[in-house]
C-alpha cells in the first residue's frame, strides 16, 4: 500500500515510517520543514519527503488536495488540531482512500470522572487543545459512522523516549526535577503528590497506528486509547526515579497556589495542566480490538529517555 504519513519525522513517525517501509509498504512523509527523526534508521532512503506547509495550505484550501494527489492508500495524520483542518482533508480524501488514521489525545476527556477512563465516557474537554481536538474526534467518528468515510483516531498519552524530555515527577518538563532526584535533595510537590500522568513510548504509539492498518475492520469508525498498562501518581513516579538512581526520595507537599510561587510561570502552568487532568486511561479497547500490546511501562519508557538525557548532560546528576 500506500502510505502518506503527515508529520513523519516527529517523536511517532521516527518509529512508525520505518516499521512500514519493513513491512513493504510505499511510504511518503510530508512536513512543514526538512527536520530528520529522532533517530537514524535506514528505512528512511526509500521514503519519499514532501515538504508542506500546512497552516498556509489549509488556509488555501488546497492541503487536502496536495495530499489527495499523492494517491495514497492510507493517510496517517499526526498534526490536525482543528475541525476546520481535519474537514479539508476528508472532504478531499472522500472517496479516494481506505483509511485516515488521525493521531488525537487524551486531553479530549477533560477531568475524569471514573478510573481508568475508558473510551465510552463522555467528553468533557477543557483548554484550547483538548477542546479542539474533542472536537476534531467528533467530526471524523460521524464523518466514519454516517457517511462511511474510513476514519480512526488514537489517542495518546504523553508521549516520551529517547530524544525529548517526559512529564516529570512534578508535572512539567523541568529537568531540574529529574537533577533533584537524582542527587538526593528534596523535592516539593504540589499537593499531596497523588494526582496522576499516564505516558506511554513514542514506539509503542507507532504500534498502535499500523495495527489500526492491519485491523482495519475493527479501527474504523473508532477511537481508542494508546498508553501504557498503568499511569502513575505524581509521588509514586517520584520514589520510583529517586529509587532508579539509587537515592531515598525525598519528598515535601504543599498546596498549589503555595507550591506554584517557587517554581517559574512556565511550569507551574505546564503542572497545573497535567495535575487537573490526571489521566488515567484504559487500554482494554485498544487490545481487544487491535491487539495493542504495549512493550513499555510508563517508567521502562521514562527511564529510557532519562538515561539518554543524562547521556546528553541535559540531567546532570553530580
Amino acid at each position: 500500500m500506500k502510505i502518506v504519513v503527515i508529520g513523519g519525522t516527529g517523536h511517532i513517525g521516527t518509529y512508525l515510517v520505518p516499521h512500514l517501509v519493513e513491512a513493504g509498504h510505499e511510504v511518503i512523509s510530508v512536513s512543514r520543514g526538512q527536520r530528520q527523526a529522532y533517530h537514524p534508521h535506514s528505512a528512511w532512503k526509500q521514503v519519499q519527503s514532501i515538504v508542506i506547509d500546512r497552516e498556509a495550505a489549509d488556509k488555501a484550501g488546497a492541503f487536502g488536495d496536495h495530499i489527495r494527489d499523492l494517491r495514497p492508500d492510507v493517510v496517517i495524520d499526526h498534526k490536525c488540531y482543528t475541525v476546520d483542518s481535519a474537514r479539508l482533508l476528508v472532504e478531499a480524501l472522500r472517496g479516494q482512500v481506505q483509511h485516515l488514521i488521525v493521531c488525537g489525545t487524551i486531553w479530549v476527556h477533560g477531568h475524569s470522572l471514573s478510573v481508568p477512563t475508558t473510551e465510552e465516557q463522555p467528553r468533557r474537554p477543557f483548554g484550547e487543545y483538548g477542546v479542539n481536538k474533542a472536537a476534531v474526534e467528533a467530526y471524523l467518528l460521524d464523518q466514519a459512522r454516517r457517511h462511511a468515510f474510513p476514519a480512526t483516531v488514537l489517542h495518546p498519552g504523553h508521549i516520551v523516549g529517547p530524544g525529548w524530555i517526559p512529564v516529570s515527577p512534578a508535572g512539567n518538563f523541568n529537568p531540574q526535577v529529574f537533577e533533584k532526584l537524582a542527587r538526593g535533595e528534596e523535592l516539593a510537590l504540589p499537593n499531596l503528590g497523588m494526582e496522576t500522568v499516564h505516558h506511554v513510548h513514542a514506539a509503542d504509539v507507532a504500534q498502535a497506528f499500523w495495527k489500526a492498518i492491519d485491523n482495519w475492520s475493527s479501527a474504523v469508525g473508532e477511537s481508542f486509547h494508546v498508553v501504557s498498562p498503568a499511569a502513575l501518581t505524581l509521588r509514586g513516579y517520584a520514589e520510583a526515579v529517586a529509587a532508579w538512581f539509587g537515592q531515598p526520595a525525598q519528598l515535601s507537599f504543599m498546596p498549589f497556589e503555595q507550591w506554584r510561587a517557587a517554581v517559574s510561570e512556565d511550569d507551574a502552568e505546564k503542572t497545573w495542566d497535567h495535575i487537573a487532568h490526571s489521566p488515567n486511561c484504559s487500554i482494554a479497547k485498544a487490545r481487544r480490538l487491535l491487539d495493542y500490546q504495549p512493550r513499555y511501562t510508563s517508567l521502562q519508557a521514562v527511564f529510557e529517555s532519562v538515561s539518554w538525557l543524562v547521556e546528553q548532560g541535559v540531567i546532570k546528576t553530580e
